[in-house]
């Protein structure tokens, strides 16, 4: 077996129902932005990036659910984030704290219905100790 291992998630694709609403809600929740690859293929892919991480969607008639399907996304400002989520109107589940780590985390879901965890670390050290 190689020792090579990869070093990240490059992207998740995940169906959509509505292109330009999918553009509006993760540029409002995440601040991401439209990445324009039509120049590049002719595929329909919807391209939404942030920094150092793109999310992809597939645009679908309809929606096939499987469930739990979830992704995470980590956030820097935990209160500071809720707060931004109270603000624009998106709902969340009550936040849960995991004192062992010093961790918290919740769900909200995009307009398809994409169940995503927000989760929080405050202190990234420990999962390096046990890396």
């Amino acid at each position: 077996m190689s020792s090579a291992r990869p070093h990240s998630i490059h992207h998740v694709n995940f169906p959509i129902t509505d292109v330009e609403r999918t553009k509006e809600w993760y540029a409002r929740v995440f601040g991401m932005h439209h990445v324009d690859i039509s120049h590049l293929s002719n595929s329909k892919v919807l391209l939404m990036s942030r920094d150092n991480f793109e999310l992809h969607f597939t645009p679908v008639d309809a929606m096939q659910r499987m469930a739990p399907f979830h992704y995470a996304m980590e956030v820097e400002d935990w209160d500071g984030f809720l707060a931004h989520l109270k603000a624009i109107g998106v709902r969340y589940t009550r936040p849960v704290e995991r004192p062992q780590n010093r961790s918290k985390f919740c769900y909200i879901h995009d307009p398809d219905g994409t169940m995503i965890e927000l989760t929080y670390h405050g202190d990234r050290s420990d999962f390096k100790k046990n890396s």
